[in-house]
């Protein structure tokens, strides 16, 4: 059986994919699931997990850009945006919890894209946690200092209160 990182992994492709594809091109993006090194059920799970976070973006990336409006999505790199999309679904349908969804999405942004993403992505994420929090659909544990990453992350060099 593929483990859920696996999995995860798979569905950023997959998501990425989807964003610089058009449309149509949803069997494409399936043929190149079917292709990679994970078995059926996982890829049958990537696959779902990517459709459903596409489904999602247009809430994604409006609570993104309340978020980050100095970086709107279409200004960030299409891999951070498909990373953000992928935690945003996860941690906003409860399929995964949120502490883990920001853990998980850093660790997919160290190993795909920039050197400043994982900070840029931490930040904004944490701020969609504190969010879910503030609704009451996660423990208050589960916030921590989203501000704090995203103005590292942006080069805000204004000072902080911690």
């Amino acid at each position: 059986m593929t483990d859920r990182r696996d999995i995860r992994t798979l569905a950023l492709q997959a998501l990425y994919q989807l964003d610089a594809r058009p449309d149509d091109a949803r069997d494409e993006v399936q043929a190149s699931v079917n292709d990679a090194p994970v078995d059926a059920k996982g890829r049958e799970k990537a696959m779902a997990m990517a459709a459903a976070a596409w489904e999602a973006r247009e809430q994604a990336d409006n609570l993104s850009a309340e978020l980050a409006p100095d970086w709107l999505p279409m200004r960030q790199p299409a891999i951070d945006r498909a990373i953000i999309r992928l935690a945003h679904y996860e941690m906003f349908s409860g399929t995964t919890p949120g502490k883990v969804a920001v853990n998980e999405a850093i660790e997919l942004a160290k190993q795909f894209s920039t050197e400043r993403s994982p900070a840029f992505i931490n930040g904004v994420l944490d701020k969609m946690l504190k969010r879910l929090q503030v609704s009451g659909s996660v423990r208050a544990s589960d916030a921590s200092t989203g501000d704090m990453w995203l103005n590292d992350a942006i080069g805000n060099t204004s000072p902080r209160i911690e």
